[in-house]
């Protein structure tokens, strides 16, 4: 089992063994698959798919080295630094587009009193790019009741733009270029973030203490989920990205990520260097930059400023997609975003990594595409030169391979799979000895729960290579997806919904499974494994979108939930519930 990296290693040493290790990883592969293939003559299927394996082991390699590189546990913790004041002059930035008004403003009065209880003196600006008439006058309403409830005047703010030119980016940068020279430091946040008056106070520090420090991102806890499929990603935010996030901060440094929101920037950086321009010709390749955060940090790291992820910042917190089709249409926006970096590979003065990070990005998307092109061209092989000893007939139910050849197969197959689990398993295990575990209900618990999302994501693993796959051929085929707005709160699906949503996907795996069956056939029980989750399709998108209760993926969020997420819960509920109840609400308060 591959160990934990040095986390005193330099970066630059860091890279360097991350990169060295997916290239050994690629190249065992293709070397299995070689090996295997030429023992009865290499055919140019076979050559296809060494080069196809080649590709997708490194890229599996590379995750599971980030992963490694974040299992070290910092060796000495910086101690908190002390906030100078009166402090900066900071602001919290709210961007919205057609947001449930009632939930996005609870949560700016949750945040506020955090940030009156902390000693801050911070304002809150939420910027909306709402179109329709009536959805703005809901906002308004709701900003009105905010201000009279907080004593908000002169520290909340609203302002709704009818010109909603470059989309998040460009409301951020509208309201930068008007009002940014009130502040020193801007917090930008979603419609859906919450974040602790102490984090934001500690965020102000660290930039306070460095006057290179361009950007900090934090890493945002999802919370709020209650479906199946929402449940599980909560959880593997919560179990696993944290030490995805610490090798990733490692890895890259001062050029670190900037993932739009939960962070915090200086001003005057900003505004320098990350004006964003409409790239020429039509969409999705040209127009406005869609993964504008990205591109954000690679111009903040051209200027000379820091660029930093700090996982360990607590009280950052944010909500995801509760199914499968809401989780795909936000996937589609960042697929045509990534890709759109293509455009921006060689632009002048990036730094070498920025560079790497949007290949990076691109070949997160290009990925899906070389697996389903890995099968294509494994039933190609099959069909165009089949060797007469590798393949049972037809009538076998599982093919018997000669020894040589199932050592070298079964190797590889272990192998590809070890890349995926393995750090889940090596991330389980820190937490068990570290007792982080405790947090998630308990080693057991947390055991079974770790099991229970390798298996789901296992089987959703089709479902989600074909969404990727065809956002992939839409981009690649030139039809702009757009700016779809988020559904916030969109959980249970109908069985009808479901069937219409993923009937394509039960289609190909139907069609797929018939043709191998026809032109290879001791290929078929080899498929099942990606052909049975597409026959299912419509059942698991249903399935998944049900809530899940009892005490599978626990978080320590849900047992002990923060300050500013049970103040989100309350003002929600006081705002939501019938007139009666709110004045009995207030005659108790």
């Amino acid at each position: 089992m591959p160990g934990p990296l040095s986390p005193d290693m330099p970066t630059r040493a860091l890279r360097a063994a991350a990169l060295a290790f997916a290239a050994l990883a690629a190249g065992a592969a293709a070397a299995l698959l070689a090996e295997a293939a030429t023992q009865d003559g290499l055919h140019g299927w076979d050559v296809v798919r060494t080069v196809l394996i080649f590709a997708t082991t490194a890229w599996l390699a590379w995750g599971a080295a980030g992963a490694f590189a974040g299992l070290a546990p910092r060796r000495r913790r910086a101690a908190p630094v002390p906030l100078v004041m009166p402090h900066p002059p900071t602001v919290v930035l709210v961007p919205v587009c057609n947001e449930d008004p009632v939930a996005t403003f609870a949560r700016i009065a949750a945040m506020d009193g955090s940030i009156r209880a902390a000693g801050l003196t911070v304002d809150i600006a939420v910027l909306s790019d709402t179109q329709d008439p009536a959805a703005a006058q809901r906002e308004r309403d709701a900003f009105a009741r905010l201000l009279a409830e907080t004593g908000g005047a002169g520290r909340l703010f609203y302002r709704r733009r009818t010109d909603n030119r470059g989309r998040k980016a460009g409301n951020i940068e509208e309201f930068i270029r008007t009002s940014g020279g009130a502040y020193r430091f801007a917090v930008i946040l979603d419609a859906d973030s919450l974040m602790e008056g102490e984090t934001i106070r500690q965020m102000i520090a660290r930039m306070q203490a460095d006057p290179r420090l361009g950007l900090l991102q934090t890493l945002p806890k999802v919370i709020a989920a209650r479906s199946l499929f929402g449940r599980a990603m909560q959880f593997s935010a919560a179990f696993h990205a944290p030490v995805f996030a610490r090798g990733l901060a490692r890895m890259q440094g001062a050029t670190g990520p900037f993932w739009g929101h939960n962070a915090i920037v200086r001003v005057r950086a900003f505004a320098e260097s990350c004006g964003l321009p409409a790239l020429s010709g039509p969409p999705p390749f040209g127009g406005h930059i869609l993964s504008h955060d990205y591109v954000e940090a690679a111009l903040l790291a051209r200027a000379g400023w820091k660029v930093e992820l700090d996982e360990t910042i607590e009280g950052s917190y944010e909500e995801g997609p509760d199914n499968i089709l809401a989780h795909a249409r936000r996937d589609r926006r960042w697929c045509q975003g990534n890709l759109q970096h293509a455009r921006l590979l060689t632009a002048p003065g990036l730094a070498p990594w920025s560079r790497f990070v949007f290949f990076q990005g691109i070949f997160a998307y290009l990925a899906s595409l070389l697996w389903a092109g890995f099968l294509v061209a494994s039933i190609a092989a099959t069909v165009t030169a089949p060797p007469p000893d590798y393949f049972p007939e037809p009538y076998q139910l599982f093919p018997v391979f000669p020894s040589d050849r199932t050592k070298e197969i079964i190797t590889l197959a272990i192998g590809i799979v070890g890349l995926l689990v393995l750090p889940k398993f090596s991330i389980l295990g820190s937490a068990a000895l570290s007792g982080r575990a405790r947090g998630f209900g308990g080693r057991a618990r947390a055991a079974g729960s770790v099991m229970v999302e390798i298996l789901l994501s296992s089987v959703l693993a089709p479902l989600m290579l074909a969404y990727q796959s065809r956002a992939v051929l839409q981009v690649l085929s030139g039809r702009d997806g757009g700016w779809p707005a988020n559904q916030r709160g969109e959980g249970r699906l109908s069985l009808r919904a479901s069937l219409g949503a993923g009937f394509w996907i039960l289609a190909l795996g139907a069609l797929s499974l018939a043709a191998v069956k026809a032109v290879a056939p001791a290929l078929t029980v080899w498929l099942l494994p990606v052909c049975l989750p597409m026959l299912a399709a419509p059942l698991l998108i249903w399935a998944t979108s049900h809530p899940l209760g009892g005490g599978l993926f626990t978080t320590p969020d849900e047992t002990d939930p923060a300050p500013v997420i049970r103040a989100f819960h309350a003002w929600h509920a006081r705002w939501t519930a019938p007139a009666q109840e709110t004045v009995a609400f207030d005659a108790a308060a």
